[in-house]
Order: structure tokens, then C-alpha cells, then sequence
């Protein structure tokens, strides 16, 4: 009985490159990431939220808030390829975001801070003096 010829493509790396953008397309095939990433604390006395903005202007986020929740929204813009270019990969994602984050108080707008510096976003929001912890004196008898 002979044996099954293998066949060899002329180019050795082509088969490679084939698994590389299987993969590649199964890697980003899932849903993506939340936009923006945030980190969220709180003490007695407020909360801070930071979130990762890349590539976003201050001029293009909005910060909203309502009752409990608050609200980081914007555009992120593709930028402008020069002229004849094409993109090779585009991992990046790009147009509007919106992100809203519920808070264990209801928000004063008047008491909340809001600073951007180098891609990253820090807000602090003050908790109302009626909303925090009051410690109760214990009375003998």
C-alpha cells in the first residue's frame, strides 16, 4: 500500500500566517473591554472614581450625574491616515462611550470634582453630610 503524498506549499510560512489571523480574529471576536476602565472607591466621606481615557480630549468627555448614578461619556476620534495608507492592524476602538457608575449615595452635582490630566480622569465626589455614617452615644442606664 503507498503512502499519501504530503503537499507542500510554495511558501513555507504561508500555513503560519493563516493560524496567526485565525487567531487574531478569534481573540477579538468576543466582546470588548468596557470603555473607559475605571477603578472605584469610597470611605465614609466620599468616592473617587479614575478612569483610563487614551486617545480622548477633555473636550469630548461629559460628566453627568442623577440621583445615585454617575455618567462618563464621549467620542474617542479614529485619527486622519495620510493619504494612500491603509491600516495593517486596528486594535483601537473609536466613536462614543458611554460608562455609568452607580454610587452607594445620591450625587450633590455641586459636590463633585473633576480633573483630567495626561489620559486619566479623577473624579471626586463628595457624600452628603445627611448620607454618612453618624456614630449614635451610648447613654448609661
Amino acid at each position: 500500500m503507498p503512502l499519501p503524498m504530503t503537499v507542500y506549499p510554495a511558501d513555507p510560512f504561508a500555513l503560519l500566517r493563516r493560524v496567526s489571523d485565525a487567531l487574531d480574529r478569534v481573540a477579538f471576536a468576543g466582546p470588548a473591554p468596557a470603555f473607559p476602565a475605571v477603578n472605584v472607591w469610597q470611605n465614609d466621606e466620599a468616592a473617587a472614581i479614575v478612569a483610563e481615557l487614551p486617545g480622548v480630549g477633555p473636550q469630548d468627555i461629559e460628566i453627568t450625574v442623577k440621583e445615585d448614578v454617575l455618567t462618563i461619556s464621549g467620542e474617542r476620534r479614529a485619527p486622519e491616515l495620510p493619504e494612500h495608507a491603509e491600516w495593517l492592524r486596528r486594535e483601537r476602538a473609536y466613536g462614543r462611550f458611554s460608562r455609568a457608575i452607580r454610587l452607594p449615595f445620591r450625587v450633590d452635582p455641586d459636590q463633585v470634582d473633576a480633573r483630567f490630566t495626561d489620559g486619566v480622569l479623577r473624579i471626586a465626589v463628595r457624600r452628603p453630610e445627611a448620607d454618612r455614617p453618624q456614630r449614635i452615644a451610648i447613654k448609661a442606664g
